[in-house]
């Protein structure tokens, strides 16, 4: 039962307990996979989600928003090979990613559930599957990384970019600007992923505090 001092983790469903708490929202922290989540109360509705997102201006010509994609797409295309087919999850109003992969020679797929709701997409398997600043976004955890994870054929990759929670000091957390967006409710650690790939089978390599790269077992 959730309190204010404790909360179901969304992610792995064991006891979180309270974090901190800024003016807006409170966060817990998960002891077992070590995920730092947002108050579900106060998060917002569809609506509200999408309000904010439209003021995002990812333009895919902007090289600058092109040098911050970089920071997935170089490592992961080091893994892959031309003709290989992706899926970008939670492509967003304007795809960007996706072009990139398609110039170095990748087959590409947008989904996005409120931009791209090609639900089709999610009913096959891909050489690979791309997630931009997506996963911060995830309400439930628990039930979207399993289906994500479904995506990707055996021997596959999990190409995830989000910022990772690199220390676990309330006051840091607080004055951490990534979690001032009203959107932002899920926070991951290295350890999370490190939870993730021995849950879902995946091998996990932190490329940096941003990019994480995941491999399926080939099974």
């Amino acid at each position: 039962m959730n309190t204010p001092e404790t909360l179901t983790c969304p992610l792995c469903r064991h006891c979180a307990e309270l974090f901190c708490a800024d003016r807006r929202r409170r966060f817990y922290h998960c002891p077992q996979c070590d995920l730092i989540s947002a108050d579900p109360a106060a998060h917002l509705d569809r609506a509200g989600e999408k309000a904010v997102y439209d003021l995002h201006e990812n333009d895919p010509a902007d090289p600058r928003y092109r040098t911050f994609l970089a920071q997935l797409t170089e490592p992961l295309l080091g893994r892959l090979r031309p003709g290989m087919e992706g899926l970008d999850y939670g492509c967003g109003p304007g795809p960007t990613l996706s072009g990139m992969l398609r110039e170095a020679g990748m087959v590409m797929h947008d989904y996005d559930p409120l931009y791209a709701p090609v639900e089709n997409l999610l009913e096959r398997t891909y050489d690979f599957v791309t997630c931009t600043e997506v996963v911060e976004h995830f309400y439930d955890p628990g039930e979207v990384w399993p289906q994500l994870a479904a995506l990707v054929r055996p021997g596959g990759w999990l190409g995830v970019m989000t910022c990772l929670v690199t220390e676990l000091e309330p006051a840091v957390f607080r004055s951490w600007g990534y979690k001032g967006d009203p959107t932002h409710v899920s926070f991951y650690r290295p350890a999370t992923f490190d939870w993730l790939g021995q849950t879902l089978d995946f091998s996990v390599e932190q490329v940096s505090e941003r990019v994480v790269l995941m491999h399926k077992a080939r099974r």
